[in-house]
């Protein structure tokens, strides 16, 4: 049940992407059951290519833990992590990552979830139904 619940507050940032006309990915990063980082794509905004959901989720949990590891941090994100946000998880040594929607064409899994630090859990499919309709929504109105 907390799955659905921190999922659905990463869909609530995706949604607050798409009416920026970012790309809508939404991320929250946890502790306990407690959300201690949040972020959604932002790269147009700050015209920034690293400014990705995931990224600011974990900057912005990394300054309330005043720590650079995430050890004990799950975070949730609508859409699975590019190569580099998958490093950054490598790095952080993030617990466990949930993801909603797989992305075949730029997702990290095309080279394999050893790219994920080995102690990583791993968890895809929740609201990964939404997520997706959010996505094709949005690029739908990219191509009107």
């Amino acid at each position: 049940m907390a799955d659905q619940y921190f999922m659905a507050e990463a869909m609530r940032l995706a949604q607050l992407a798409f009416e920026d006309g970012e790309i809508p990915v939404g991320a929250v990063v946890v502790i306990g059951e407690r959300i201690i980082g949040k972020g959604y794509n932002q790269t147009e905004k700050l015209h920034d290519v690293t400014a990705h959901a995931e990224m600011l989720a974990i900057t912005a949990a990394s300054d309330y833990l005043g720590a650079k590891y995430l050890q004990d941090c799950t975070l949730y994100v609508t859409l699975e992590p590019c190569v580099m946000c998958a490093g950054a998880l490598y790095w952080s040594q993030m617990k466990r990552v949930v993801i909603g929607a797989t992305d075949e064409k730029r997702g990290f899994s095309r080279l394999g979830t050893g790219i994920l630090h080995p102690k990583t859990q791993l968890t895809t499919g929740i609201l990964g139904e939404e997520s997706r309709t959010l996505l094709l929504k949005f690029f739908k109105t990219l191509r009107t």
